[in-house]
């Protein structure tokens, strides 16, 4: 890679290794990394890998044009709860709003409820007198100098963040908007978000919970992107850095910083994103696409092409009201910690061996047994092939973290492993089964996408226990989301309330529409956008009347006239009825909000056709099967061919490796994708 051409560098962060992916505009060469990640400061994994790849594949630093960036920053800031001190400030008489929550029971079996607790205390949460109506109308005043005394506690108490979120703010900001203001002259330093900003909907509980997760991630996010920024300019000082947000699109440093809630699902969001887009090139429209990493494993689903979207997300049990993927997650991955309850069952996770220490058989002082250690164990993964083989892998020391768990169970250590992988499927099935039942889709009508460097060994055996007969194993599986991440574009979100009849509203939401497009088209030209690259999505919410929920449905054009309401509400409860198994055309459709997805297409360089096969005889080695182990042929990726290769087989590449058990057949795809099939009699 020699060329002066500009470098597009994708980088996701995760719990384990830090996956890279580089793009030469000029020849469509693309080329893929891991490195460890470092968990204590996230961006010296980041340019580690950065300055590695650059010695590797020959670009200089300065030829860097685009770094896209997923990050778990937030995520894990809100998971290990170091935030910084936050203060609430609300209509007078809802201060109590965030420790009443939602009666709603997770766990319905459980004796007593446990719920999350707050993330602001009471004592700190404040109301000033004000009132705004759900029509917008103000109903009672709000006093500037209310806001000011107020602003005197807020500094005695040393806050660092305060959220702002007032009564029916989404109706008519103008109170919300002053009193930030007035809080950000008086508390210079302090980070100030504005529900009306962040989340401008109905639903106080979820509009106070995404506002106030915004304002304590603003010091934390902040921080890590003025470091990152920092040590950018140094080294890679031509780059233009986005950061990846929750809706697969990306945003600029600048905006992340005022607005972090929306990075809360920043790095697996890649993985949907590159799922979207292999959908169209496999000529595949129902995907289930799942990432197995070193400590999650995150399950999205792509149907006739599109990525399912939400309106509200959450995160360790706290809501998030802002567009993002449709994803759920669970703690299992490769890192995933196996463990013998009090009852005498086998557990899998959720905590995480993560980088430091990592699985036992890294050699970096771990010793408890993992699911990387079983896999090796069970000679699915090789010790001397291990990351290319730059990263041996200690068997004997998988063999002794196991010794524990076997012993509790009376097993050998193999067949210990052997229950270990049985119990991750399981509970990565169970995972995919609830994506799609919620849905009211059938895991047969669907293929198995598999990626992330550890799901390679367990795709197929889970399809199996899910009935699905295909698992497709992208190029680049190791790094898919990276790579999902090198095709982003910039993404701005904007939505506008407005409740009632949906027949009857439509002049209204026209308005409403123009007023988005507005602002979306000058978000977009602050980004730098040329109008020909800007592109609009939009969606409309609604429900039956009387239903306390909407869905979400979107729209071909903003179509407003009766010809175009009448279409969508047919399909509203087309979507209706998939989803729950019945509709109502009879009763009156509500309208609740109007939404439009901003887009600013970023160059899309056309990538070089993958490489040649190479051919290559197989080596064998014993892998634990179906029926214990077996001699088992060893297939290097690039020497898997047209031709279908049968089962047992390991197919090997540089960051992971493919488990095909007997009854499935591989072979490759135009795409440099490799396609499972499981024959009829398995």
């Amino acid at each position: 890679m020699t060329s002066a051409a500009p470098i597009r560098i994708a980088v996701d962060i995760g719990g384990t290794f830090t996956d890279i992916e580089i793009l030469d505009a000029a020849t469509g060469e693309i080329h893929q990394m891991k490195t460890p990640s470092t968990p204590s400061d996230p961006s010296i994994g980041l340019l580690t890998g950065i300055r590695e790849a650059s010695a590797r594949f020959g670009f200089s630093l300065d030829q860097v044009q685009y770094l896209l960036h997923g990050t778990t920053i937030a995520t894990n800031a809100v998971l290990e709860r170091k935030l910084p001190l936050g203060a609430v400030v609300t209509t007078a008489g809802f201060e109590d709003v965030m420790q009443i929550g939602r009666h709603g029971r997770t766990d319905v079996y459980a004796i007593t409820a446990s719920p999350q607790a707050p993330l602001v205390k009471r004592r700190l949460c404040f109301g000033v007198p004000e009132r705004m109506g759900a029509d917008g109308r103000i109903v009672t005043p709000m006093d500037d100098r209310q806001v000011a005394f107020l602003a005197g506690k807020l500094r005695e108490a040393n806050v660092k963040s305060v959220a702002v979120c007032f009564l029916h703010a989404y109706a008519n900001p103008a109170h919300e908007r002053r009193a930030g203001e007035i809080l950000r002259e008086l508390l210079p330093g302090v980070a100030v978000s504005l529900s009306s900003d962040i989340s401008p909907e109905l639903r106080e509980y979820e509009r106070m919970s995404t506002t106030v997760l915004n304002a304590l991630l603003v010091p934390v996010v902040q921080t890590y992107t003025d470091r990152l920024a920092g040590k950018l300019k140094e080294e890679v000082p031509q780059t233009q850095v986005y950061l990846v947000q929750s809706n697969g699109g990306v945003s600029g440093l600048a905006k992340a910083g005022r607005e972090p809630a929306r990075l809360l699902l920043s790095g697996p969001s890649g993985g949907a994103a590159a799922a979207k887009r292999l959908s169209a090139e496999l000529d595949e429209p129902n995907l289930v696409a799942v990432d197995m990493g070193g400590t999650s494993f995150d399950v999205s689903v792509v149907h006739d092409g599109a990525v399912s979207m939400v309106n509200e997300g959450e995160v360790d049990g706290l809501p998030v009201r802002l567009p993002m993927i449709e994803m759920r997650t669970i703690g299992a991955g490769g890192g995933s910690i196996a463990w013998v309850d009090d009852g005498g069952r086998l557990r899998i996770g959720p905590h995480s061996a993560g980088a430091e220490p990592g699985p036992a058989c890294y050699g970096r002082s771990g010793e408890r047994l993992t699911v990387t250690d079983a896999n090796l164990l069970l000679g699915r993964l090789d010790g001397s092939s291990f990351m290319g083989g730059k990263m041996g892998l200690d068997r004997a020391a998988a063999a002794k973290a196991a010794e524990d768990v076997a012993g509790k169970l009376s097993l050998s250590p193999e067949a210990t492993a052997a229950g270990v992988i049985a119990v991750t499927n399981s509970s990565l099935a169970t995972a995919i089964r609830l994506s799609l039942f919620e849905k009211g889709m059938d895991p047969e009508d669907f293929a198995l996408l598999s990626f992330g460097g550890a799901g390679g060994v367990h795709a197929c055996e889970v399809a199996e226990e899910l009935g699905m007969r295909k698992v497709i194993f992208p190029a680049h599986a190791s790094t898919l989301s990276a790579w999902g991440i090198l095709w982003s574009d910039i993404t701005h979100d904007l939505s506008a309330t407005q409740i009632g009849l949906f027949s009857e509203l439509a002049p209204a939401l026209a308005q409403k529409a123009q007023n988005l497009a507005a602002e979306a088209n000058r978000l977009l030209a602050e980004d730098g956008v040329r109008p020909e690259n800007c592109a609009f999505e939009w969606a409309v919410d609604l429900r039956y009347a009387g239903q306390a929920f909407d869905l979400r449905v979107p729209l071909a054009t903003v179509d407003l006239s009766p010809k175009g309401v009448a279409a969508a509400t047919d399909a509203f409860h087309a979507l209706h009825k998939q989803r729950f198994s019945y509709d109502e055309p009879s009763v009156p459709v509500e309208v609740v909000a109007l939404r439009l997805t901003a887009i600013g297409r970023l160059a899309k360089p056309t990538p070089a056709p993958s490489g040649t096969a190479v051919a290559g005889a197989p080596a064998t080695r014993p892998v634990y099967g179906r029926g214990g182990f077996v001699d088992t042929k060893v297939w290097p990726r690039a020497a898997v061919t047209g031709a279908s290769v049968p089962g047992p087989a390991v197919i090997e590449e540089t960051y992971t490796a493919t488990y095909l058990p007997a009854g499935w057949t591989i072979r490759s795809h135009a795409s440099g994708a490799l396609i499972a099939e499981r024959a009829a009699t398995h």
